[in-house]
């Protein structure tokens, strides 16, 4: 399984139980591959985040995948808030890959996009900041 992609130990875990290996087997295999350094809960962390910040996801829904894989909330920080200036403009290129360059004309529309980019993930703060007319 780790030579397609990386796994955290939780996802590895639930894979191999659901299998039907012993569950005291499957334990004791995850400790040996965290000690040969063939499972690494650190660069699946890493790999995900790059992985669904390219897909257009914000920082609420990353966090939450992440910790239904069962990861440290300190671990996912790490990754999380490297990424903290950018949030801002990955917000605007989500936006505009759906719905275009011009910003919404109506609250209707505003409201619509907001919807889409806090399912993606993006905070209401984010998603205000966005829509907030330049103050002149």
């Amino acid at each position: 399984m780790l030579v397609r992609r990386e796994h955290s130990e939780k996802e590895l875990y639930r894979k191999l139980t659901a299998r039907g290996f012993d569950a005291d087997v499957v334990c004791s295999v995850l400790v040996q591959l965290k000690t040969e350094n063939l499972q690494s809960d650190y660069r699946f962390t890493e790999a995900y985040v790059h992985n669904r910040i390219a897909r257009g996801y914000g920082p609420l829904r990353i966090r939450q995948e992440l910790h239904e894989k069962g990861l440290a909330e300190n671990l996912i920080e790490v990754f999380l808030t490297e990424q903290d200036s950018d949030w801002m403009q990955r917000l605007d290129l989500v936006r505009q890959k759906k719905f275009g360059k011009a910003m919404p004309a109506d609250y209707k529309e505003q409201a619509r996009q907001s919807r889409f980019l806090q399912y993606r993930g993006f905070s209401t703060e984010q998603i205000r900041r966005l829509f907030k007319p330049a103050e002149i």
